[in-house]
């Protein structure tokens, strides 16, 4: 056996036996729902509750996605979580040049409020909730959401669900920003303070770990930049002058689930413990409500494989069973032909029920963190702990998230780790079955589903339409008044909600803070 073999992903050595004592305090550390939490936010976890069952969706035009959504739900999903095209995603409108050949294709595109009328036609907003993977326009189409909900006759403060809204993961592993960090973090603690008004029951942000882990980033980097990101996120609305104590509440976080069973809990019973104590200790909070790391998970996307497919099946069971022995309060089981394309309705609902039989059929649920006392997840997470809390530290030294952005730090460290595995795999020293060990000839390819061609065509013409027969003078109007308030340094959130309202486009919301701000390019 190999060194590399007697260490996880994160480098923490895996002794042959671990024994009583190897491992101090997590015994002690009080049970689930008590200060810091290392055993879950809830004294009695899945007992109470189950976690949402919310599989991410989106595709083609709102009227495609909204089938899809009502084909999950009705099969027992429990939560939305919505995908939107790399043109949304990035400020630009389905008419522009830089979206040829992109509409529709990673995610649902949406151009205005008649879109997202669509997308959630029928489906009634006060009776389920909505996560949004949306950040660099973040604002734009929360405004949207929240102006279907009163057209659905459902105020803001009935409205639940999560938006995105974490642009310094995008630095670090997405790319998909529009501004630069500062001017973004601003927007950011706008939505924020707005939402602390209007939006009690709605998380502001995700602070999302999951695509820093999908770039190529170890378990125990994922925890560490999340939670200094989160930092930076609390230090930026303190200074605009809000109460940890009344923000920090609705802060969620979303981290990848990927195939070391043990390491991932660790993981997560290691984050909700540094977290705890960050919050206490560091911001002074007084309320345990702002201390709870309450997460979504979704299963490793980058851990499956085009070859041998079906193993995907299984790889996301696993992956989904450590989420839930790791406590997490929402999840969604990557569907296995994703590595070949979108997801199709079959492949959809067999990682539906994949989450379905852990739920009513694994047993996982009838105890709080069933896996507590175990000597080696006790030394895993107090080692996973002490990993964590090396790279934050190490953080804090070089100024701190939005600094380690700037400079390059967060993306070069990522890239190094994901070189230093890719060259495990390529060297068979890490097995991927199917991949480098256990091949076979056949090559087993399930249909995909496959975006209709025609789609972008009907989406442009849908918008010329709309934009034909709105009140042209009035959009211009909000546009102004957006561009006046931002400029002057007000709360951009009311101006981008009149906007929407009027249907100005995505697009046309976007282009205002291009041209007060910049669009930003990475120099480094």
């Amino acid at each position: 056996m190999t060194e590399d073999q007697l260490k996880n992903t994160s480098g923490i050595e895996i002794p042959v036996v671990v024994s009583r004592g190897a491992s101090e305090g997590k015994e002690t550390a009080g049970p689930p729902g008590e200060f810091p939490f290392t055993r879950g936010v809830y004294p009695n976890m899945y007992r109470g509750r189950l976690w949402t069952m919310r599989q991410y969706a989106g595709f083609g035009t709102a009227a495609e996605t909204n089938r899809r959504f009502k084909y999950l739900l009705e099969r027992g999903q429990t939560g939305l979580s919505v995908a939107f095209d790399l043109a949304t995603q990035i400020g630009y409108d389905s008419d522009d040049p830089m979206a040829r050949g992109e509409v529709g294709r990673t995610g649902v595109a949406i151009d205005s409020l008649q879109d997202m009328e669509v997308l959630f036609d029928g489906i009634p907003l006060d009776k389920v909730s909505t996560s949004m993977t949306i950040n660099a326009t973040a604002v734009v189409l929360l405004a949207m959401y929240v102006a279907v909900g009163k057209k659905q006759g459902v105020p803001p403060e009935k409205l639940t669900g999560t938006i995105q809204n974490d642009i310094l993961k995008e630095f670090i592993a997405r790319g998909t920003y529009i501004l630069a960090p500062q001017p973004s973090m601003r927007i950011v603690t706008d939505i924020f303070a707005w939402a602390n008004k209007h939006l009690p029951r709605y998380n502001t942000i995700s602070i999302s770990g999951y695509h820093i882990r999908e770039a190529g980033a170890t378990a125990a980097q994922e925890v560490a930049f999340t939670l200094s990101d989160a930092i930076a996120y609390c230090e930026a609305a303190v200074r605009a002058g809000l109460q940890i104590d009344t923000f920090a509440p609705r802060l969620s976080f979303f981290f990848a689930a990927h195939n070391d069973l043990f390491e991932e809990v660790a993981k997560f019973r290691a984050a909700r413990t540094i977290w705890a104590h960050t919050v206490r200790d560091r911001f002074r909070a007084s309320s345990e409500k702002a201390m709870l790391l309450r997460f979504h998970t979704q299963t490793g996307g980058s851990t499956l494989t085009a070859q041998q497919p079906h193993n995907n099946i299984v790889r996301t069971a696993y992956q989904a069973l450590a989420a839930v022995l790791g406590g997490t309060q929402s999840l969604h089981t990557n569907s296995f032909d994703e590595a070949l394309g979108l997801p199709s309705e079959e492949a959809a609902e067999t990682a539906l029920r994949t989450q379905q039989i852990l739920a009513y059929e694994s047993g996982v649920t009838g105890t709080a963190d069933p896996l507590a006392g175990s000597h080696y997840v006790e030394y895993l997470t107090d080692e996973m702990e002490k990993k964590v809390r090396e790279l934050m530290d190490r953080i804090d030294k070089l100024g701190g998230a939005v600094r380690c952005v700037e400079t390059g730090y967060y993306r070069d460290e990522v890239a190094r780790a994901a070189y230093e595995y890719q060259k495990k795999v390529e060297g068979d020293k890490a097995v991927v079955i199917g991949v480098n060990k256990f091949k076979t000839e056949k090559i087993d390819i399930p249909q995909v589903l496959k975006v209709d061609p025609e789609l972008e065509a009907r989406q442009v013409n849908r918008l010329r339409k709309l934009k034909a027969e709105r009140n042209g003078d009035r959009v211009q109007e909000c546009l102004d008044a957006l561009r006046q308030v931002a400029a002057a340094g007000g709360n951009v959130v009311h101006p981008v909600l009149d906007a929407v309202e009027n249907y100005a486009t995505v697009g046309e919301i976007s282009n205002v803070f291009r041209e007060l701000w910049g669009e930003y390019h990475e120099s480094i």
